[in-house]
């Protein structure tokens, strides 16, 4: 087995997933906290720290953090979710050391300086305007503020001006400090290393953390509504959401085939019948957004002003299909796209690093990739039915939708559709 796992004597987790055939690695820290353990006044921390870890350290500045990994012909890089934060750097295999060291550096000594603070505190407000200028964007976090509203689940990760226009170092370093220990961080490196080698790395960059784990995260609580922009633009983006379910929930698996057959790809029955047939949308999909306590299932569709009419009953049709008949042959195809999704992942150390993170984080274990072909082969007709019926008759339709929207019913009608 090549995935190894160490816990040191603080509780930080330290995995590795060793490949001899390949002459890179790939090393990351997560963090289980993200945008979803913050308080209101705190939305948009997680990111902004995530921003700030790069720079300047007490023994590096911004400039010698990206010069030293690129100097080596390495990437760095890192990005915040509402559940995790990940920082992560891919090396030449004998470069791994450096890596665990700037990462340990950013994540134990970084200094905050409010001249960096306030340069960077502009470059995230470009990014919020960014997002909030791509209407594919806007519409997701709708349907988050639908689905979840007045609770941080359902606040952008991004966080607002208004708030990141009033953080200040104080706010990052206690954040810092209240967030990041050992418990509930892990190291995890996928490439060709070894692991014993790799432990002692960690184990002299890492040693500064504190031990005992602190952050709470509220719980996740799925309300269901709509949220609506209206906006002169060409197209009208629309997501239907539904309660969802969680990582650890004995349906995910069947969840991700049923999310496959009825809108995960061309075969499936959405862009067959949404596009292929009728010509109403260029982009149509479903997917399964799992927590660790909950998700949301959904739908996304682009399509004309003149569309709409006709694209949401069709939508909502074909989700009631799957209630009533599923073929062998659907289940089939489905499964062998999402067990190829699985192997072709394991050709990256970098997939491979973010694989192992992501179990760490949800599982708190490696969770084998024979365990999961075998769960998903274990899907059959009978229960991805029983699924889509659970996510129809469970729970309260969400809707985000962003455009010209005078021919987008009510609420309360399209519910009934549902």
């Amino acid at each position: 087995m090549s995935v190894q796992t160490t816990t040191l004597k603080n509780g930080l987790r330290v995995v590795s997933d060793k490949l001899s055939h390949v002459e890179t690695v790939t090393v990351g820290a997560w963090v289980d906290v993200g945008s979803r353990f913050e308080e209101q006044p705190e939305n948009g921390l997680s990111h902004m720290l995530e921003h700030m870890a790069f720079k300047g350290t007490k023994r590096r500045t911004a400039l010698d953090i990206a010069e030293e990994v690129e100097n080596v012909g390495g990437y760095l890089n890192a990005y915040t979710s509402r559940e995790h934060t990940t920082y992560y750097a891919r090396l030449l295999k004998e470069d791994l050391e450096l890596g665990v060291d700037v990462l340990g550096d950013i994540l134990q000594n970084s200094t905050f300086s409010e001249e960096e603070l306030e340069r960077e505190r502009g470059v995230i407000i470009q990014e919020i305007g960014q997002a909030e200028d791509t209407p594919d964007d806007v519409v997701f976090d709708l349907l988050q503020s639908a689905a979840y509203p007045a609770q941080p689940m359902g606040r952008p990760i991004l966080g607002t001006i208004d708030l990141v226009n009033g953080f200040d170092r104080n706010d990052l370093a206690n954040y810092m400090k209240n967030h990041y220990r050992a418990e509930q961080m892990a190291i995890v490196a996928a490439g060709n290393l070894d692991h014993d080698e790799f432990v002692n790395m960690v184990s002299d960059h890492f040693d500064g953390l504190k031990q005992t784990r602190a952050a709470k995260k509220q719980k996740a609580v799925y309300s269901g509504g709509e949220k609506r922009l209206e906006r002169d633009l060409e197209q009208v983006n629309l997501l239907f959401g539904f309660d969802g379910i969680s990582f650890n929930d004995p349906d995910y698996y069947t969840s991700q085939v049923m999310s496959m057959i009825y809108g995960g790809g061309m075969s499936s029955r959405l862009f067959q019948e949404v596009r292929e047939k009728r010509g109403l949308v260029y982009s149509v999909y479903s997917y399964m957004g799992s927590y660790v306590d909950g998700g949301t299932f959904a739908v996304h569709a682009g399509t004309g002003p003149d569309q709409v009419e006709e694209l949401v009953p069709v939508i909502a049709n074909e989700f009631h299909k799957m209630t009533e008949y599923v073929s062998d042959e659907e289940v089939a195809r489905a499964v062998a796209q999402i067990k190829a999704g699985i192997l072709m992942s394991l050709e990256s150390t970098t997939s491979r690093m973010e694989q192992l993170g992501r179990q760490q984080m949800i599982f708190g274990r490696h969770v084998s990739r024979e365990e999961v072909l075998d769960k998903i082969s274990r899907v059959d007709v009978a229960a991805v039915k029983k699924c889509a019926k659970r996510l129809l008759t469970n729970s309260r339709l969400s809707l985000g939708a962003i455009g010209p929207l005078d021919n987008l019913d009510d609420h309360e009608i399209i519910s009934d559709l549902y």
